[in-house]
């Protein structure tokens, strides 16, 4: 993992990243070879910017409009008759609006592309933008399209689109094939454009005052975001999560919340920064983004160019990461089913829909596993979706729900579900040095209890907003009689759902690490990491689960939860800005507070 990082292994992707590889895992190859694309069956007349197309385009052109494309698109689109079709591929429109940012005055200005698969007709190989009166000064056969990027924007100099088109599919050869114009995008925003693409200078739209720019964007040949790789521990049995709390990104570089720097400008890329900052510092195997990786209200009005920078910090480093949403997330239009095929798509993602007859999206579990060949199951993390805000009555006249979501049933006996399908190892565990294929195992001293004996992994839980029994009443240490309640909190009102299923008491405290029952038998789930209230960042136990805020209020922090021991051992800290460590302690294992 990146924490063990060492020789560093390129991979195919806009930005020629160094990915470490990882030598310390014998089971698993760290440089598997680039997946094959056959992109036959993928269709030709549709805009689909995450397909991996490996078709090129053979002509590009821009139409006006006065009405929504969508109501009209046979009169939006550009002329043309079935011979062209059927030669040249149908006109595609990338399904994004140049002049969004234009004015109610501007009309809807946007690109078409014809796309083909047959190999006697030249193919697009490049993209300039270009003031009027200039041409490309490179040599090839060059194209200019006659409307102006600018079209309809209140004096603005045109700008004009042109493209080369090369040889024939069929004259072609492989390097050839690989550089070719594959898709077009449009990016709204001064960040990084998606995944495999491009940026076109200058942007169509330049940034003015509250007028986001808007950025012709592009892709050649395929580039497939890397797959995460497997979750596992090290060879001395340690696991490390930094958990990243309500980054609320918008389209603009952002607004500060809740910080007291002063001054705070930009705060995306501030925050960006500081991610980056404390992932080097911390080197954490996974990521776990907790939920308002969107700002909404109203900020985030093109998600998928907010979803294509909020996780640039882990993707630039090469480290695995997972999210769950929160109520923030969905609210200015794009539903989380259509974000999480976003989120899927982009560089080591493990992010997953989970079942669909199951209450929310992005229910799903992640296990991580031993080093040594015998892949033991060492930790489980539960992830679940806590909802956005209730929907009722007043819905139907146009109002959002007030109140927040929480967790259904649904989802409660689906967690009771997966619980019951992991199965109990022997416990503390031991690396299977027998089957070490030749790598020595560097043994430290570990936490050995007197009795070994058969039990599930401990268990992590995620999800956005808090249950109302995070604001109950703490357990006391029994050996100190003092609550066990550490970090700040009480400076905001409580950010629970005013409904409650009952996921606590009929889901997490049924939940237990063996069938036995017994004095000794323990909860599955030992603590639940939440984020959504900015200014609460204590760990309480309640019942025996320690319920963690990320925070990140005030300066900018996040808490880690460095597993050890192979998963018997939980400990949990947060990291400032400052790079100060604040309110470190044991949940589980040796030293925790006993039950």
């Amino acid at each position: 993992m990146p924490n063990n990082a060492q020789n560093p292994v390129k991979v195919n992707n806009s930005s020629d990243l160094e990915i470490p590889e990882r030598p310390d895992v014998d089971w698993w190859n760290a440089t598997v070879p680039e997946a094959q694309v056959d992109s036959s069956s993928f269709p030709l007349d549709m805009w689909a910017p995450l397909l991996p197309h490996t078709t090129g385009l053979s002509e590009i052109t821009l139409t006006q409009c006065r009405i929504p494309p969508t109501l009209g698109e046979e009169l939006c689109a550009p002329a043309s008759t079935p011979e062209q079709d059927a030669i040249k591929g149908k006109w595609v429109r990338v399904r994004r609006d140049l002049n969004i940012e234009g004015g109610t005055m501007s009309p809807y200005l946007n690109v078409y592309y014809r796309r083909t698969r047959r190999q006697d007709i030249n193919l697009v190989t490049d993209i300039e933008l270009l003031a009027d009166q200039q041409e490309p000064s490179s040599p090839g056969t060059w194209h200019k399209v006659s409307t102006s990027l600018r079209a309809g924007l209140y004096r603005a100099p045109p700008l004009y689109l042109w493209y080369r088109t090369g040889n024939t599919a069929g004259e072609m050869n492989a390097v050839e094939r690989s550089n070719i114009i594959t898709e077009i995008d449009v990016l709204y925003g001064e960040d990084v454009p998606w995944y495999g693409f491009e940026k076109l200078e200058p942007p169509t739209m330049p940034e003015r005052g509250n007028v986001q720019a808007t950025w012709l964007t592009y892709r050649r040949g395929v580039k497939l975001p890397p797959h995460a790789p497997p979750l596992h521990f090290s060879r001395s049995g340690k696991f490390k999560i930094m958990q990243v709390a309500d980054l609320h990104y918008s389209v603009s570089q952002g607004l500060c919340r809740d910080s007291d720097r002063k001054p705070c400008e930009h705060s995306d890329n501030l925050t960006t920064t500081l991610v980056g900052k404390a992932l080097e510092a911390e080197k954490p195997d996974l990521i776990v983004f907790s939920g308002d990786q969107l700002n909404g209200q109203g900020t985030t009005w093109d998600p998928k160019s907010v979803l294509a920078k909020f996780a640039k910090a882990a993707t630039d480093r090469g480290i695995p990461w997972a999210a769950v949403f929160g109520n923030h997330d969905e609210e200015d239009g794009m539903l989380k089913e259509e974000q999480i095929m976003l989120l899927k798509g982009l560089p080591y993602s493990l992010v997953d829909r989970g079942p669909k007859d199951v209450h929310g999206v992005g229910n799903y579990v992640l296990k991580v596993l031993s080093a040594d060949a015998s892949k033991t199951h060492l930790l489980t993390m539960y992830f679940l979706d806590s909802g956005a805000y209730t929907k009722g009555y007043w819905d139907f006249f146009g109002f959002v729900g007030t109140t927040y979501d929480w967790i259904r049933e649904s989802q409660t006996d689906w967690f009771l579900q997966q619980s019951s399908l992991i199965k109990p190892i022997e416990r503390p565990f031991t690396p299977d040095s027998a089957k070490d294929l030749g790598h020595a195992w560097k043994r430290q001293e570990q936490i050995t209890p007197d009795v070994r004996r058969l039990a599930k992994p401990n268990a992590l839980m995620f999800f956005h907003i808090p249950l109302p029994e995070a604001y109950t009443t703490a357990d006391s240490d029994p050996r100190t009689h003092r609550p066990l309640d550490v970090g700040t909190h009480g400076q905001e009102a409580p950010g629970n759902a005013k409904s409650n299923a009952g996921f606590y008491e009929n889901g997490v405290l049924k939940a237990m690490e063996s069938e036995h029952i017994g004095k000794g038998n323990a909860l599955e789930v030992k603590a639940i990491g939440n984020g959504h209230c900015h200014i609460t960042e204590n760990c309480r136990r309640i019942k025996g689960v320690w319920h963690c805020f990320g925070g990140g209020g005030f300066d900018r922090r996040f808490r880690i939860y460095e597993i050890s021991d192979y998963g018997e051992t939980i400990r949990t800290y947060k990291r400032t800005e400052k790079d100060e460590i604040v309110d470190d302690m044991i949940l589980a294992g040796k030293g925790a507070p006993p039950l």
